[in-house]
């Protein structure tokens, strides 16, 4: 009979620290050598490595044609996806509110040779969002200010093709034992969490991978 998984925190740092040694010899990018590349710090908000890994999974199974990606910062998760998309002949489009941000995100995106696969949009997502049309696109990964997830969700329903799949980064975060700095992002993940999981036009999962990632399908 099997053992009953110990997931204390020991644990789960050994998970962790195997699947990223496992991993350290054949990745493409990853965060700690990208972000260092950059000058930022980081505290930069940046997707884990096991994120990034997960999300060219997807594009290689999917094969996506159109992809939105919300939330660039220095644009990490982008390249990665990127590198992927490249290859059957995918673009990205991108979305920063904070120019700073967005000029560094492009310093990337040439450094990695993916510029011409990725399409950087500067503003108010809550603005940008609302005027593409149904069903623009194959692929779209979240992962902006988290207070926005609720209110961009029928959005991005909308403009998703049927088929398509829908990933949103830090679902964990009501369960997780964050900095005060994040207290008031907890509580609109609580609410897109319910909302995604509950809905009638998607299908979906809650995936522990970095800090949760909830991904959908639109029926």
């Amino acid at each position: 009979m099997r053992k009953e998984l110990d997931l204390g925190t020991d644990t789960l740092e050994r998970y962790q620290t195997y699947i990223e040694d496992l991993y350290s010899e054949t990745a493409s990018l990853q965060k700690k050598e990208f972000v260092s590349k950059t000058g930022w710090k980081d505290f930069v908000p940046v997707v884990d490595d096991d994120t990034t890994r997960f999300l060219q999974l997807i594009l290689q199974m999917k094969q996506p044609q159109n992809i939105l990606e919300i939330g660039t910062s220095i644009g990490f998760s982008t390249t990665s996806m990127a590198l992927t998309a490249r290859e059957y002949g995918g673009t990205i489009t991108t979305i920063e509110f904070d120019p700073i941000a967005a000029a560094q995100a492009k310093i990337n995106f040439i450094r990695s040779g993916v510029d011409s696969t990725i399409k950087i949009l500067e503003g108010d997502a809550c603005q940008i969002v609302p005027g593409f049309s149904d069903a623009s696109f194959d692929f779209i990964f979240q992962d902006v200010d988290k207070q926005l997830y609720p209110s961009l969700l029928k959005d991005c329903i909308r403009i998703l093709k049927p088929g398509g799949v829908f990933a949103a980064d830090d679902a964990l975060f009501p369960v997780m034992d964050l900095d005060s700095k994040w207290d008031d992002q907890v509580e609109p993940v609580g609410e897109f969490n319910h909302i995604v999981a509950n809905s009638k036009e998607l299908r979906s999962t809650l995936l522990p991978i970095g800090d949760g990632m909830i991904v959908a399908v639109k029926k």
